[in-house]
């Protein structure tokens, strides 16, 4: 056994009482019973070179009225073996008395000691960015554990992951056939899940020493911390989106809750020049409910909690947001912009929830630059059968070719088959349907001339990347917003909000395909967020004081 482990563990039975000759003993013991549990990282003294010195120092520090660690705690042994770190997980020696003995290269010690828990939301839209940052904080030499609901990792499409990644899940405590509304589905977790959630932490094979969890699921920090283990809120929107929410008493205070009107607002710090009530977020029936809708009031609720979190994480860049991240670190202990994440991740293929379409590549390879439209409304977007033969008809009278993907789910009443029938039987389209496409892979290929999107967050960020001008239809939530800033902030795109005829498609999508200059500003803004996430960016500068601010977390919780 390397004499650095020796050493670690030598100093709990000198601090035990335990006598110089059991001690020899023993260790030629466990040098034959961990012989297989894993290579150290790094080579200590051997034990005899310093049970003198150890000994005198201990009792000085006793003499000194330094107090004996009490009660189960981390041994931070630097295993390459993640389960065999785990077996060593409650030897009795706290991370500080380690930092106190000795002189060794305690840095590689701790990383090794760090294991973080990430815990999304279990929808589409917040497992991508999460996914993400956890492949990050890997790279940056970080264990991370990846925590889904049963449900969604049997539907999880199997993609390649970082060694020091793995999958967890635990039920959601909904039947396979639900709908999962989001009010249910937070309803369920916060009863169900979090027993399960509480369990797993304490019973991890190498201890959690802290979690990052979607800000819409406060109970995960709340368990989390009740635990000891710090916890980090991860808001998957944009930093305009989540200050929106934040300011929601106030805005309902003022009379200023969403609703289809074009009346400024004057309750968001910031914004006060631009933002319309339409452009608030919102849930499904903002048109009937208005300020008591629930699904508004329970977003605020929980981004509220989720505000008091010891830090908060955004998938977001200063270069595109630094006036809302500026007003939402006023509430909030710390604010990370370490977005856009996907610029950076190594991952291969996405952790989609349905089946990825990649022949539609091969399609796109046999149109010329920039001649493509395409089209997709997201993960959750459903429409009537008007608004879908509106917007086939729109598109089918600008002329250009079309890249279309329609969930089986997306249009009411309607299935998959007849859609494809429906785009078929329009005179000279120029369509390829599908149901899923390969987004990124998509947006970067040259014959995409712009995207006619939802505007949720990840898709205005992916778009963004590379460059391509929007057109914006959002549904609800963070899609309003975004959608405003696209138009009349970052003018990368247009809004088409609130609008479904075939005329205003038609005129829309011509605009955002032929315009030089929202092509221009759109490649410019592609451009500064490539410079954020390089090496010396500002993003990348963020993602490395957040990796430092986990790793003093994690040490100060041992």
């Amino acid at each position: 056994m390397c004499g650095f482990t020796n050493y670690i563990l030598s100093q709990w039975f000198l601090q035990s009482g335990c006598s110089l000759s059991f001690l020899c003993a023993w260790v030629m013991f466990t040098a034959l019973r961990f012989q297989e549990a894993g290579s150290l990282l790094f080579q200590g003294h051997a034990v005899h070179a310093h049970l003198s010195a150890s000994r005198s120092m201990l009792l000085s520090k006793k003499a000194a009225g330094g107090r004996r660690h009490e009660g189960p705690s981390f041994v931070l042994v630097a295993l390459r073996d993640y389960q065999a770190y785990g077996t060593l997980s409650n030897a009795g020696l706290s991370c500080h008395q380690i930092c106190e003995l000795g002189d060794l290269p305690f840095a590689g010690v701790m990383d090794a000691a760090v294991h973080v828990l990430v815990f999304p939301w279990p929808r589409q839209g917040h497992i991508n960015p999460m996914l993400h940052f956890a492949t990050a904080l890997v790279d940056a030499g970080v264990q991370v554990t990846f925590l889904h609901t049963e449900h969604n990792l049997r539907r999880l499409a199997q993609v390649p992951l970082p060694p020091r990644l793995r999958l967890l899940s635990i039920p959601d405590g909904l039947p396979d056939d639900h709908p999962r509304s989001f009010l249910e589905l937070l309803e369920s977790m916060c009863t169900t899940s979090s027993a399960t959630y509480r369990a797993l932490l304490l019973s991890a094979d190498a201890p959690v020493t802290c979690v990052v969890a979607d800000g819409t699921m406060p109970f995960a920090i709340d368990i989390a911390e009740e635990l000891g283990i710090p916890a980090l809120a991860f808001a998957t929107q944009s930093a305009c989106s989540y200050l929106a929410l934040l300011s929601m008493p106030r805005l309902v205070e003022l009379g200023e809750s969403p609703f289809p009107t074009d009346d400024l607002v004057c309750g968001v710090p910031g914004m006060e020049g631009f933002l319309r009530r339409r452009d608030l977020p919102r849930g499904l029936y903002c048109a009937e409910q208005g300020d008591r809708d629930p699904w508004m009031l329970k977003l605020a609720e929980v981004t509220a909690r989720s505000s008091k979190a010891c830090a908060l994480i955004l998938n977001t860049t200063a270069s595109m947001e630094q006036p809302a991240l500026a007003h939402i670190a006023s509430h909030t202990s710390d604010v990370f912009a370490v977005g856009p994440l996907h610029a950076r991740s190594r991952l291969t293929a996405s952790a989609s929830l349905w089946q990825e379409d990649d022949g539609c590549m091969a399609w796109l390879d046999g149109h010329e630059d920039r001649s493509v439209v395409y089209v997709s409304l997201g993960s959750r977007a459903v429409i009537t059968q008007e608004q879908f033969t509106e917007f086939l008809s729109g598109l089918v009278a600008t002329g250009y070719a079309f890249l279309w993907a329609l969930r089986p789910d997306m249009v009411q009443t309607t299935s998959s088959a007849l859609l494809r029938e429906a785009v078929g039987a329009v005179e000279g389209s120029k369509a390829h349907i599908l149901e899923w496409a390969p987004q990124r892979d998509v947006l970067r290929h040259r014959a995409v001339g712009c995207f006619l999107t939802h505007a949720g967050w990840n898709s205005t960020l992916e778009c963004a990347l590379e460059g391509v001008p929007m057109v914006c239809w959002p549904f609800f939530s963070d899609q309003q917003i975004n959608s405003r800033f696209v138009g009349a902030v970052w003018r990368t795109g247009l809004d088409m909000k609130g609008v479904c005829e075939r005329g205003v498609v038609e005129r829309t999508v011509r605009e955002a395909m032929v315009s030089d200059k929202i092509r221009g500003v759109a490649q410019a803004m592609a451009q500064q967020l490539r410079l954020d996430v390089a090496q010396a960016g500002p993003s990348s500068s963020e993602l490395e004081r957040l990796v430092r601010f986990i790793r003093e977390l994690s040490i100060r919780s041992c």
